[in-house]
């Protein structure tokens, strides 16, 4: 009779321990859940990320309501800069870029600030059209792009809502830069900056180059006809940082590098990749139907270029 009662109890007692206590399962489950935060963390920080196109500056290559994934990888994705929810720049570092933005890639990058600005009242992701990268000269003539003296040819999606060019010797006060004499219609040429050149400073192009170096991180003042630098007297400055020139596919309508200058190499978040979603963004949620009914199905998966 002893041998049956030994055998229950031993069922028993591996029936019990096959069974997690309720703790045991929590803490399983808890990790997991952590697990899939921190993967998602890490994949939205240096490999890919969703974005929403909010305004009309790239189209008809891009419109509002598109919702779009973003190669962070390719250009050398970046740790946080900012402490979460503020705008209180940290240290950050960059993993090596598999290669650098080329003329004609549609690219997402924090915002410089205006013209005037040394920062950004706030850090704002933009996306453009790459259209001159470090060493190029840009320049616009009766709204064609020529790159390096030769017709960069406009985008399959660039658009211009009239037909009114403006005319050369009509300048537009809010172009960079200040005092150039130049309007969006016809601009330049300008050569983007490169790590390594050589700027000649006096007090003629002083206002060309003063926002570029404060943004550099240096200070840049004018006093007595003479330029300087980090309180230091000069005639030249070493550009620290490759540049890159944008604009916007909507030519009439994007504030872009013609407005607010170039974008450092350091500011470069990724290349739009693709549509995965797209509808009016004018239809607020609440009215579903006419929302869903205004998806564009054949954006959807289209590859951007």
């Amino acid at each position: 009779m002893a041998q049956p009662t030994v055998a229950r109890t031993s069922g028993q007692t591996t029936k019990a321990k096959a069974k997690p206590p309720k703790k045991r399962r929590f803490r399983d489950s808890f990790e997991g859940l952590l697990f899939a935060v921190i993967a998602a963390l890490l994949l939205k920080q240096f490999v890919v990320e969703a974005y929403r196109i909010p305004t009309g500056s790239m189209e008809n290559t891009l419109l509002v309501g598109d919702f779009l994934l973003v190669n962070k990888f390719i250009y050398g994705a970046k740790s946080p800069q900012y402490i979460p929810f503020t705008d209180i720049k940290i240290p950050y570092f960059s993993l090596p870029p598999l290669r650098h933005p080329h003329t004609g890639d549609v690219v997402v990058f924090e915002w410089p600030g205006d013209r005037d600005e040394v920062h950004a009242p706030e850090p704002t992701n933009y996306i453009k059209r790459c259209i001159g990268t470090p060493r190029d000269t840009v320049q616009v003539i009766n709204r064609v792009v020529y790159l390096n003296g030769k017709i960069l040819p406009f985008p399959a999606g660039v658009k211009f809502d009239t037909y009114n060019i403006m005319p050369k010797g009509y300048p537009n006060p809010q172009i960079f830069p200040e005092g150039s004499g130049w309007n969006e219609d016809n601009y330049g040429p300008i050569v983007v900056p490169w790590k390594g050149e050589v700027i000649h400073l006096s007090s003629k192009d002083y206002l060309d180059w003063k926002i570029f170096i404060e943004r550099e991180g240096n200070s840049c003042d004018l006093s007595n006809n003479v330029v300087y630098v980090n309180d230091k007297p000069t005639t030249e400055y070493t550009v620290e940082h490759n540049y890159y020139f944008m604009m916007g596919d909507n030519r009439e309508n994007s504030l872009d590098s013609r407005f607010w200058g170039f974008v450092p190499f350091q500011n470069i978040v990724g290349e739009a990749m693709i549509v995965y979603w797209s509808w009016n963004p004018a239809i607020p949620m609440y009215d579903i139907f006419a929302k869903l009914g205004s998806v564009r199905w054949g954006r959807i998966g289209m590859l951007i270029h």
